[in-house]
């Protein structure tokens, strides 16, 4: 305290000063009113240039946080229409062939374009009505596909409408085969569900893989050999536990099937003839 009282005496004329000169101007811009105008103007244009860069930096940060939030808000708006987009498609996508396997397959077939009117897949006996009949050329017994793979086999014909048995039925028996292996089985279904069917009577010395291809195999008088089916997913014994069962996912998608193909094949419809007239000469021989 000693101390500085005695910094205070020994400065005393300087703080005297300073007090002086700030009264002075004090009682200047207070009672002069042009110097008063001149100050506060300055002093008004400095601040005035001060507050506006603060406020330009604090814009500048601002809008950092809003481009951040702006990026993430845009990416989330970028999934949520791609998921749209994905289910938009799904659903209005055109089932007709578009495959190349599948384009491949029918190549030398002659195919009557229809559209799926009617369609069940939660019963053990599907049925699909098409909006073709006899007067478009369609006769029962014609193999029916998508672009995808098989959907089943004409069982009834008016002259405009069709009526199929799907692939989703207790009745389905179709020849298929491992693609690119040779192995022979026939397609059937449980009943259960329509993503799903079998192919039994696999023999156990065939060598295959999961994720493996079934196609037709063409030793039936519907299909032409090389359509898709679907592929292996599981592998069990039969219940004799002399072949295998495989389990496998349908290509078809039956909830989704809005388009299909006939296939008007003269070559299966004549080995279909000739199979029924064989059967027919075979009941004769029987009943003499």
């Amino acid at each position: 305290m000693h101390n500085l009282v005695e910094f205070i005496k020994k400065n005393f004329h300087w703080f005297l000063f300073l007090m002086l000169e700030v009264a002075s101007m004090v009682l200047l811009f207070r009672f002069n009113g042009y110097h008063g105008s001149v100050w506060f103007t300055s002093a008004n244009i400095v601040s005035g240039k001060v507050y506006e860069a603060t406020s330009y930096i604090n814009q500048f940060f601002s809008l950092i946080g809003i481009n951040e939030q702006l990026t993430q808000r845009n990416i989330v708006l970028e999934k949520q229409v791609q998921a749209l987009s994905d289910k938009i498609n799904h659903l209005t996508a055109d089932t007709t062939i578009a495959n190349k396997e599948m384009r491949n397959a029918l190549a030398s077939t002659k195919i009557i374009n229809a559209r799926v009117i009617s369609n069940s897949i939660d019963k053990l006996d599907n049925f699909i009505t098409l909006d073709k009949g006899a007067a478009d050329g369609v006769r029962p017994d014609m193999g029916v596909v998508c672009g995808t793979g098989i959907v089943g086999i004409v069982y009834q014909v008016s002259q405009h409408y069709s009526i199929i048995i799907p692939v989703l039925s207790s009745h389905t028996r179709i020849s298929c085969q491992i693609q690119k292996r040779g192995y022979f089985g026939y397609l059937t279904w449980d009943g259960k569900s329509p993503r799903y069917a079998y192919i039994d009577d696999i023999p156990r010395h065939a060598h295959f893989r999961l994720y493996d291809k079934i196609v037709t195999s063409g030793y039936s008088s519907v299909f032409p050999p090389g359509l898709m089916v679907g592929k292996v997913l599981h592998v069990y014994n039969s219940p004799d536990g002399l072949s295998y069962r495989l389990m496998i996912e349908l290509s078809t998608d039956f909830s989704n099937l809005r388009n299909v193909c006939i296939i008007d094949d003269s070559t299966i419809h004549e080995q279909l003839e000739v199979l029924r007239t064989a059967e027919d000469s075979i009941k004769i021989r029987r009943g003499n």
